[in-house]
């Protein structure tokens, strides 16, 4: 037997085998040492005492994430029962064993099966529709069985339905090992890769191409292919420049296999028939500072969607044999209020995927008979619609998802002749559901600089505006993500108790357009604060909410947002729960050798440039913590995370609890199996909203 004692505070744990007993008397936070780096850059010294918390090897990190979340478990062990009920509240929600909507690809329709008690889907075909003769392709369960976390990524089948090559990662790292079942026989074939990000066959069923990460940045630099059988990988291209990474994808029609070089700003394509493996790849246009395009390839020519001269965004036609700009025919001309996301080529039709004031429309063309282009119909004025998965090319039909914040997910079938849909899935909701009893809009708040930002609210049917409701305000606002006011289960359980919850449409992201996106970038971040600040003032001016009631939410770049803004406003929130939060921007931003860093010198700044340092400096939340009195926190981190290291959250609440004033409670949790997403398992991932919104609600006083 072996025991481990060990200290904090007045806070005792004993470990004895794999029981953990826990004596609290008066129970304070842990305190982790301090070792003072200095970094002297522009003038600037960066005091950083927690750097040592970078090193996940040291056993003494561990330790002091382990008694975080200890202390975290026992501040809500008086919660605990809510929680329990809401994740069973939550669970009652979902039907556990369900089947996703079938898709036609080949002579197969393709689908899954999750079942009760399972945390993982099941992929099965079957030449039916209807699932008749259904074959097993991958039980992740199964694959899953021995680690903490498992996550598929590349699902692909080769043209000639014999070959599966799927990726999957065990650790929550995102890295990715590729590998090939043969469908026929059921078994794996030898050839396995490591650290690969995108996939796609060649139309000779054999040929493989692929990209690989760099092992310690993590960027998509190297371009493959691969011949089924041999050992050997051949390198196609290599990206040198830090600021691009690589995807590969193959056209709808099968014609064309295209090579992605993206920037935040920036692309160039490379493009090789898909029936020549073995030809040469040839540049579609060069990379050029700013020009962002896309490319796809229909009836024997490029279709390059372009923000040259369009701001929103146009899509061109041009021959593949020079798709220089001379060479250029306007196909969707650039129209200032109407952004252009995406276009997808069918047979006989395009689908072109539109943003409009803030709405998302898909406008369906007729190549063909060159009718006029229509919308198809959207019932509500706040809602999420877009293309769902469509790999066929020659299809009558397409399929499409919407949704609203009190409309569950929905799947429709739209007929491109008579240009009418019918759903054929919407979610079920075994507990029960009345829309009626809910209600959603979309309210402009103006923030300090005139601008009107879009809210989206839902809320029960008859909240009275008296300033009386709990409120909880969400945001991402980064990289030109827009959040849509999409619909969740789980998120009933906040408004059936009254609480209202909300999406501020922040400039950072692309809802009102590409100017929204570029108005809250590089040297105009501040903007993206400043509107969630705003946001908040204008709900709480406006009687949906009081500071009292406020609790605030964000991820990733999004806890980067809830750090900053809970530095400038303390006052403004209640309590934040911030999720692996990005909030150690300058540390990050400075070392080249995380992943992430270099690729993102244009999204946030390069502080080696002493102009960047100085305005990034301005909004780091970790470089802005100061004595002054903060709000409640819950700070989520996981171990494995690639994309925002878990000593980010944890080196901001531990500096946090050291400056602040007042009594407010700082707790850090670290998910210590999983990465950037959190639990890969269905029922996992449940448990960990449901303490999230356990924890939301008792913020504000409601604890049943």
């Amino acid at each position: 037997m072996r025991e481990l004692f060990y200290v904090l505070g007045l806070f005792i744990v004993i470990v004895i085998g794999n029981c953990v007993i826990v004596a609290q008397t008066d129970m304070k936070p842990p305190v982790p040492k301090k070792e003072t780096k200095v970094t002297k850059i522009h003038g600037y010294e960066l005091k950083d005492d927690y750097f040592w918390l970078r090193d996940k090897k040291n056993p003494e990190v561990i330790k002091y994430l382990e008694a975080e979340n200890a202390y975290t478990e026992s501040y809500m062990k008086p919660h605990q029962a809510f929680a329990d009920n809401l994740y069973k509240e939550m669970l009652g929600r979902i039907k556990q064993t369900d089947l996703s909507v079938p898709y036609k690809l080949g002579d197969y329709w393709y689908y899954s099966k999750t079942e009760t008690g399972k945390q993982y889907p099941m992929f099965y075909r079957s030449k039916k529709q209807n699932g008749d003769d259904e074959q097993l392709l991958l039980d992740q369960n199964e694959l899953a069985k021995g680690f903490k976390f498992y996550a598929i990524g590349s699902f692909d089948v080769s043209d000639d339905g014999n070959l599966l090559a799927f990726s999957s990662d065990s650790t929550g790292y995102r890295q990715y090992t590729l590998q090939i079942k043969d469908l026929r026989t059921g078994k794996m074939l030898p050839d396995k890769i490591e650290r690969v990000t995108s996939v796609e066959w060649a139309n000779d069923n054999k040929t493989l191409f692929f990209v690989t990460e760099d092992d310690v940045t993590k960027r998509s630099d190297k371009f493959w292919k691969h011949t089924l059988g041999s050992n050997d990988n051949t390198l196609v291209y290599e990206e040198k420049d830090e600021l691009f990474g690589l995807g590969v994808e193959r056209s709808r029609d099968k014609k064309m296999m295209f090579l992605s070089s993206h920037a935040a700003t920036m692309r160039e394509y490379r493009y090789l028939p898909a029936d020549r493996p073995d030809g040469k790849w040839k540049i579609v246009l060069p990379r050029e500072k700013d020009h962002e395009y896309a490319v796809d390839h229909y009836n024997g020519e490029f279709y390059i969607t372009t923000n040259r001269n369009a701001e929103n965004f146009r899509v061109v036609r041009a021959p593949v044999a020079d798709p220089s700009e001379k060479n250029w025919t306007d196909f969707v001309p650039h129209n200032p209020a109407i952004k252009v996301d995406d276009i997808d080529f069918f047979k006989d039709y395009a689908v072109v995927s539109e943003v409009e004031n803030g709405l998302e429309y898909l406008k369906v063309m007729d190549l063909k008979t060159r009718r006029a282009a229509a919308r198809i119909a959207t019932p509500e004025s706040v809602y999420t619609t877009s293309l769902a998965t469509n790999p066929e090319f020659d299809t009558p039909v397409i399929r499409f998802n919407y949704a609203s914040m009190i409309t569950p997910n929905s799947t429709y079938e739209y007929d491109f002749k008579t240009r009418t849909s019918k759903i054929i899935k919407q979610q079920e909701i075994p507990s029960g559901y009345e829309k009626a009893g809910y209600e959603t809009t979309r309210i402009w708040a103006t923030a300090r600089d005139g601008v009107k930002v879009p809210v989206s609210i839902v809320m029960k049917k008859g909240t009275k505006l008296d300033g009386k409701s709990p409120m909880l305000l969400y945001a991402y606002g980064s990289y030109g993500y827009s959040t849509t006011p999409s619909f969740s289960t789980a998120r009933l359980s906040l408004v059936d108790r009254g609480m209202i919850y909300a999406i501020a449409h922040i400039r950072g992201g692309s809802e009102l357009g590409e100017k929204w996106r570029q108005q809250g970038r590089m040297f105009q971040k501040l903007n993206t604060f400043n509107d969630f600040v705003d946001s908040a003032d204008y709900l709480i001016k406006n009687k949906y909410t009081s500071a009292d009631r406020l609790v605030i939410q964000g991820g990733s770049a999004g806890g980067l947002l809830v750090g900053a803004v809970t530095n400038m406003r303390p006052d403004l929130f209640k309590a934040v729960i911030a999720q692996v939060p990005f909030v150690d921007v300058m540390n990050t931003m400075l070392d080249a050798s995380l992943p992430l860093t270099t690729g993102e010198y244009i999204e946030w700044g390069n502080p080696n440039e002493k102009e960047a340092f100085d305005y990034m400096i301005k909004y780091s939340p970790y470089d802005n913590v100061k004595a002054q009195k903060y709000p409640n926190m819950l700070i989520e981190t996981s171990l494995n995370d690639s994309q925002v290291p878990f000593w980010e959250g944890a080196k901001f609440a531990a500096k946090i609890r050291e400056m602040k004033t007042g009594d407010s409670m700082i707790l850090l949790k670290t998910n210590m199996g999983a990465g950037h997403g959190g639990s890969s398992g269905r029922y996992d991932k449940l448990k960990e909203v449901a303490f999230d919104y356990a924890y939301a609600l008792s913020q504000v006083g409601i604890t049943k």
